[in-house]
């Protein structure tokens, strides 16, 4: 592997001690530290994420790898269904063959700006600059690759072999802001077609013809209401705008070298960028967050939704909740 800092050996000491030994965690994680910068093991083995930071990002994403697998265990998710992925389970699955990376893209997790870093990435030279690329382009099947494409022997080698990571968000957050891209905005009319006129004809009573026939008025409780009913999910998946995190990515099932956060977007990308040996020249780019879906707007928009409501919205997404170590949000009146 052209770069191994993600797969470093000193790493895995110190977080067997962690679940292990956990009156001598301090001890160890210093010895091993002193030894780590005495012997210049971390410079090499971080290839530009040097130094205490790159210590420290270490650790985090161990512990957060360590987060999945105990949610998946604890919940028996990777044993529930014992069954191997299909092709269409890894259609969010892209492919850097380049630099070995796979990358499962999270809508509303800012994938378009990942999908754009991946196309410089794949581009061989086409392209240098990812905010070059319109971000409907970034959307193009066809610009990239997912490991679905792959054969059989194909697929498995890179599970085994290629640097994996995902970014996630908190669940309601990412609901909200799903709901405010899709169903707010008038240019959506795709999403209002599709689902926003059937959500309107099962949750609206007394609709009128025109919003049976347009579904661009959808509200925030009406969403709710349809992700909660039984039937919606008997009918047809999610959406990938608002399905759970481990539906699209099935961490329990595939095994993530690194889970980037949302609320830490800019550092856990480009410290992937470092592992990936693309550091010194690609950034992550950043951009306006004056539009963000932030937790203050969450907090408004779940307001007008019943304890009883939350509570079963909660149990749809209790998963990704406790899989990323997202806390309960505070405003929740759950049941």
């Amino acid at each position: 592997f052209p770069s191994p800092a993600w797969r470093s050996p000193w790493v895995f000491p110190i977080f067997l001690s962690l679940q292990c030994c956990g009156g001598y965690l301090f001890v160890l994680l210093f010895s091993m530290y002193g030894f780590w910068l005495a012997t210049g093991t971390g410079s090499r083995a971080f290839s530009g994420a040097s130094g205490r930071r790159g210590f420290a990002l270490t650790i985090l994403h161990q512990i957060r790898r360590d987060q999945v697998t105990d949610t998946c265990r604890a919940n028996s998710v990777s044993s529930r269904k014992r069954r191997v992925l299909t092709p269409n389970d890894l259609k969010h699955l892209v492919v850097d063959e380049d630099h070995e990376m796979i990358y499962c893209y999270v809508p509303k997790v800012a994938c378009t700006n990942w999908k754009r870093v991946m196309m410089v990435l794949t581009g061989r030279g086409k392209y240098s600059d990812p905010m070059e690329i319109p971000a409907n382009e970034a959307h193009v099947s066809s610009n990239l690759k997912t490991l679905n494409q792959y054969s059989i022997p194909e697929i498995n080698h890179r599970l085994k072999n290629y640097m994996k990571f995902l970014f996630v968000r908190e669940p309601f957050e990412r609901l909200v802001s799903a709901y405010r891209n899709k169903f707010t905005q008038k240019y959506n009319t795709s999403f209002h077609k599709r689902y926003g006129t059937k959500i309107v004809r099962r949750q609206r009573k007394n609709a009128t013809q025109e919003a049976l026939r347009k579904g661009d008025d959808v509200k925030f409780e009406e969403f709710v209401a349809y992700l909660i009913d039984p039937h919606t999910q008997r009918e047809e998946p999610f959406n990938e705008h608002w399905q759970t995190v481990y539906s699209l990515c099935h961490p329990c099932h595939i095994h993530y070298d690194l889970v980037g956060k949302y609320e830490t977007l800019e550092e856990d990308s480009n410290y992937i960028l470092q592992l990936a040996g693309v550091g010194n020249y690609l950034k992550f780019p950043t951009y306006a967050k004056s539009t963000r879906t932030t937790d203050e707007m969450t907090t408004e928009f779940f307001q007008n939704i019943s304890s009883e409501h939350q509570t079963q919205l909660y149990e749809v997404y209790k998963l990704d909740f406790l899989m990323f170590n997202y806390s309960v949000p505070s405003y929740l009146k759950l049941e």
